[in-house]
């Protein structure tokens, strides 16, 4: 799937899946959810009394529901299969190509001043800003082909997750009465997120910078509003300024693995005793709480974790996304490439599901059996692994499965 698709499709199946809204999907309503579904008609005129309700003009409603329709293609993805399955060395070397590197670098001294203030005023280094900006929409040149008023109509109308989305539609409403946006013909994907960084129009209210003194907030024709408004909206996450968010680290053999996984911080200068080596040598924030990530396990590229990287999993919750993104803003930076390794083969689909059913059997909630290794089974894996006196790196491999 493209990026626009996956970025949609973690937005729909978190929500489907009960678990939390990254904040690129939050909404700031406390509103019981509205009603949804029936007559389409019926629908827009809710819609209507509830945008007037909130302050939004008539007249600003009658223009940005004029038209509005049901968006089938919508709903098809909405509900599609789709699933994530490559590892980080093969979605982080097709992602963070030397094509998109190099652009990156122009970006950087093109829009320089526009960086400047970005960082100056939000406290958000350009490298994040432009890799998010690369792995969204590839600099603004695939931002989508969805009608977004009709994509959040059909999104609101469908009763699965009307609470998320109807909120998002009075958004948009209120960006037509700004002038910000003209619902007829603007595009963006199929969960209704808009411009070059792909937010929700929710946040483009809230986060919203004109960054090119137009009068308006452009983020799908404007790079210097788009640049500005992420800054913003990544500040808004709890971005601290001048602290790191990921680096690159080498390994000793005897390193107790059962501490390393998401959620196990500890102060970076014990990962420093226990022979834990930044390949850039910097130790100055051994203070900072950080987390021993290894995507493909010990023998795969190896990455201290700082309070900054919980910002990419606000803002994408899928693991493998988020630490690509991070590691392009470290390229982007001056960092060199990750080390080349050879980690352990993996599973295939198939064996997967076979490991996820003795996990399961064994206790461990892993959530569906659909050979996919998520949090769940990372965590399942990394115990399993420790029970069994092997080397606890979370990372799924034949031996395990055998074992179990």
């Amino acid at each position: 799937m493209s990026f626009l698709d996956s970025r949609s499709f973690v937005l729909a199946a978190l929500i489907a899946g009960g678990l939390t809204v990254p904040a690129f999907a939050q909404t700031s309503s406390t509103s019981p959810a509205p009603a949804c579904g029936g007559d389409l008609t019926a629908f827009l005129a809710g819609v209507k009394q509830e945008a007037i309700s909130k302050g939004i003009p008539a007249s600003a409603v009658d223009e940005a529901l004029a038209g509005a329709q049901i968006d089938q293609k919508v709903l098809s993805r909405d509900r599609a299969q789709g699933v994530f399955r490559q590892t980080f060395l093969e979605f982080s070397q097709r992602t963070v190509s030397q094509a998109r590197l190099d652009i990156g670098r122009q970006k950087l001294k093109q829009l320089a001043d526009v960086f400047s203030r970005a960082e100056n005023e939000f406290g958000v280094p350009a490298g994040v800003i432009t890799a998010f900006w690369a792995m969204e929409t590839d600099f603004g040149a695939v931002q989508g082909d969805f009608n977004t008023r009709n994509a959040l109509v059909t999104l609101s109308h469908d009763c699965r997750r009307p609470e998320l989305f109807r909120p998002q539609l009075i958004a948009l409403i209120e960006m037509v009465q700004h002038g910000d946006l003209n619902p007829s013909t603007n595009t963006g994907a199929w969960a209704g997120e808009i411009g070059q960084v792909q937010m929700l129009p929710e946040d483009i209210i809230a986060q919203g910078v004109d960054g090119d003194n137009s009068g308006h907030i452009d983020v799908k024709g404007s790079a210097p509003d788009a640049v500005l408004t992420a800054a913003k909206f990544i500040q808004s996450m709890g971005w601290k300024k001048g602290e790191p968010w990921i680096q690159e680290v080498t390994l000793p053999e005897n390193l107790p693995f059962e501490k390393s996984g998401l959620g196990n911080e500890i102060p970076a200068s014990e990962w420093f005793s226990y022979g834990v080596t930044p390949r850039d040598g910097d130790t100055k924030f051994g203070n900072l709480p950080a987390a021993l990530i290894l995507p493909q396990g010990r023998k795969g590229p190896a990455f201290l974790t700082y309070p900054n990287f919980g910002i990419y999993l606000q803002w994408n919750q899928s693991f493998i996304y988020t630490t690509s993104a991070a590691y392009f803003a470290t390229r982007l930076t001056g960092a060199p490439p990750y080390q080349k390794t050879t980690p352990e083969q993996g599973l295939d689909v198939e064996a997967m599901k076979q490991l996820q059913t003795k996990l399961d059997a064994h206790g461990h909630d892993v959530g569906k059996i659909d050979g996919i290794l998520g949090s769940g089974t990372r965590q399942a894996v990394q115990k399993e692994q420790a029970r069994l006196g092997m080397p606890a790196d979370g990372w799924p491999t034949e031996a395990l499965l055998q074992a179990l």
